[in-house]
């Protein structure tokens, strides 16, 4: 775990309901936990549990409503300082990558020529040189959801959310997307906040792990994941691994 005295994101009791008529739904109770700059944190949880909330609510998409949340540091802009990706890719089809890349870039006014020179320099770190002119549709699922990552990284944001980015995958194209994620995240050294329903890839991917139970929604546990680096899938067989997801597992009443 990347270590700091002063937490990057800080979330105390944090909460959201949703009020419609007259009726009141509540998405998210009492999540509680700090993620130091440069940390992997998983969001883990069944559908419906309140996971894709949660991280809206750090996107600044949503209000909560209970407890306190803080940021970044001072100076922290969040139009500016985070970048977001999906499960499905939402690729442009008529762009090319590299085009598709430097969207946000774009409608932020960033400079262009060092822009597209991020690109690029993305697109490598992301496995995907030489793929700069061609079109989403050229390119394999897990091809375009490198590209989306890139895309996320371009405006080079100090926070990145991603949300089941590999939901949509068969199992082991996601697999070599958990290598990947873990390798883009130890080269661009961002703070990075993953949605799953994954109980493996949480801990897998993730330097902490946050446990979100549905029925209701509410915080169930938050720990740290300490195996060794760097991971490889062959990790997935060890006690330590076992007992992290079993850890998991009984916080979801699945044991």
């Amino acid at each position: 775990m990347r270590a700091s005295a002063d937490p990057f994101l800080s979330l105390r009791g944090v909460g959201k309901t949703y009020r419609a008529g007259g009726r009141e739904t509540v998405a998210v109770s009492d999540a509680t936990f700090d993620v130091a700059e440069g940390e992997l944190l998983a969001l883990v949880g069944p559908s419906g549990c309140g996971k894709s909330t949660l991280l809206k609510v750090l996107a600044g998409l949503h209000p909560h409503d209970a407890g306190t949340l803080r940021i970044g540091h001072p100076g922290f802009d969040p139009g500016r300082d985070i970048g977001v990706a999906f499960q499905q890719p939402l690729l442009l089809k008529w762009r090319r990558v590299l085009e598709n890349v430097t969207l946000p870039a774009e409608i932020l006014g960033l400079p262009e020529r060092a822009t597209r020179d991020r690109a690029r320099d993305l697109l490598a770190l992301v496995g995907l040189t030489g793929t700069e002119d061609k079109y989403p549709y050229e390119l394999s699922g897990g091809m375009q959801q490198r590209v989306s990552l890139a895309r996320a990284l371009i405006h080079d944001p100090k926070l990145v959310l991603l949300d089941e980015p590999f939901g949509a995958l068969d199992a082991l194209t996601r697999e070599r997307m958990n290598l990947e994620l873990r390798r883009i995240w130890a080269g661009s050294g961002k703070t990075v906040v993953l949605v799953t329903h994954g109980v493996a890839e949480a801990v897998f991917c993730a330097t902490q792990v946050a446990v979100l139970t549905a029925g209701p929604a509410r915080m169930a546990d938050a720990f740290p994941v300490t195996l060794p680096e760097p991971r490889g899938l062959d990790i997935r067989t060890t006690p330590e691994f076992g007992a992290l997801t079993r850890r998991i597992y009984d916080k979801l009443g699945m044991t």
